[in-house]
């Protein structure tokens, strides 16, 4: 199975939800919180679809790219879970890079708080997405689902149901 943007979220996020939608349980259209991430990356900034691309390339599916300026933009609700917003883009870079696109660089949006933020990748950041893509397929790939890990994030995820009935 190939590495996916959202698996490389997951991953810092929580692996029992990474575990699950690597093995096709996902919950993610029954919530109000991706529902919400959707429409503010949808409606945001309105221009980018026509003036942008989106582009599927490996494991990753990139929503605003300008090919031209070699700039990925990634839109998200807020900034509560930022570390993990910038590991993605750093995977969409290295993505790139292993297609033989360089010299691209993210740019990390939260239209709410009115925040921006370039991201770049270092050699150190390249190291580090191997072993992490390596972890990943350990953990997707084990016949055991990892276990629940109680935190306060808990509640407000697509998988609460889940882990917790």
């Amino acid at each position: 199975m190939n590495v996916t943007g959202t698996l490389i979220s997951y991953y810092f996020y929580c692996f029992r939800r990474m575990w699950l939608h690597a093995n096709e349980i996902k919950m993610e259209s029954n919530s109000e919180h991706v529902a919400m991430g959707k429409v503010i990356e949808e409606f945001s900034y309105d221009q980018r679809s026509t003036k942008y691309e989106q582009i599927l390339i490996g494991g990753a599916k990139i929503d605003f790219y300008d090919a031209k300026n070699k700039v990925i933009h990634e839109v998200k609700k807020s900034s509560k879970f930022h570390e993990t917003h910038i590991w993605q883009i750093k995977f969409y870079i290295f993505t790139l890079e292993q297609a033989g696109i360089e010299g691209v660089v993210g740019i990390l949006e939260y239209p709410k708080e009115r925040k921006k933020e370039e991201v770049y990748l270092s050699d150190r950041d390249r190291d580090e997405l191997i072993e992490i893509q390596f972890k990943i397929q350990e953990i997707i790939q084990s016949e055991e689902i990892p276990d629940r890990v109680e935190m306060k994030r808990c509640k407000n995820c697509s998988y609460f149901d889940f882990c917790y009935c």
